[in-house]
């Protein structure tokens, strides 16, 4: 199968489960079999809600909901049956560090849903903890390394949390270290995933406040797809404070910083 995905894609988005169990209905831990099941009917209102957009018009080739295992497994079983699509999550739920919901056994359990997606959520910071992104990024490749020619495609859903020497470099605001400094660091993520052999089809991003930026984004990740020594350059408009780092990654690729 061609590595990445071109086609429109709406997806709703209920694979919430630590948060969700905990700040909605009130229970940490592991939940009773009573709890597991008002969580589990209230994820049926994502599909109920998915299908009522088709009958609104939206195409149903274009849409998917994204749902887990824990809580989600009839909602995603009843989608396969309609033939909606299916993005499955399968990363671990309310930890910091990426890794499997069901560790080394993931193959069986992806398997037993036939997603057209398996989503994975990955905290990852390019200037962070250097073993910290080793060992989530080795995780991920085994993840990209299985999904190879298979059906289901890898979606990868980059959280890039500030390290605190970035927030000092503006002044502690958090608004401003989205605009100036995580475009440029998000692209430096992509490109460290991908140096360590994690090819992903589609990536999941936070949203980025500039159209340019935006597109630079795009543009990065379809480039890195085919190889290195790109044509085009890449602007990033951000501001002085985003080039305190080494450019060498970024110069392969072609990105412009200004």
């Amino acid at each position: 199968m061609t590595l990445g995905y071109s086609g429109t894609l709406f997806i709703l988005a209920f694979d919430h489960r630590t948060p969700l169990q905990r700040d909605l209905f009130g229970s940490v831990g592991e939940p009773s079999q009573e709890q597991a099941l008002t969580i589990s009917r209230a994820k049926g209102l994502i599909l109920e809600g998915l299908k009522r957009s088709l009958d609104k018009g939206v195409a149903k080739r274009s849409a998917a909901i994204l749902i887990d295992e824990q809580f989600g497994a009839d909602v995603a079983r009843r989608a396969k049956e309609e033939g909606i699509g299916l993005a499955l999550a399968v990363e671990r739920s309310g930890q910091k560090e990426f890794d499997f919901e069901y560790g080394a056994d993931f193959p069986s359990h992806i398997e037993r849903f036939d997603p057209d997606f398996c989503k994975a959520l990955l905290r990852y910071n390019p200037e962070g903890d250097r073993a910290l992104n080793r060992r989530q990024a080795q995780r991920l490749r085994d993840l990209s390394d299985w999904l190879a020619g298979r059906k289901s495609r890898l979606m990868v859903e980059l959280l890039l949390p500030p390290e605190p020497d970035q927030l000092e470099r503006v002044g502690g605001d958090t608004i401003r270290f989205d605009r100036e400094l995580r475009p440029k660091l998000m692209i430096d993520a992509i490109v460290e995933l991908q140096e360590a052999g994690v090819e992903a089809d589609v990536w999941k991003i936070e949203g980025i406040d500039s159209r340019q930026n935006c597109e630079a984004l795009a543009r990065a990740a379809a480039a890195l797809r085919s190889g290195p020594g790109r044509q085009d350059p890449i602007n990033i408009q951000t501001t002085k404070a985003a080039l305190n780092k080494d450019q060498s990654s970024l110069t392969a690729l072609n990105v412009h910083v200004w």
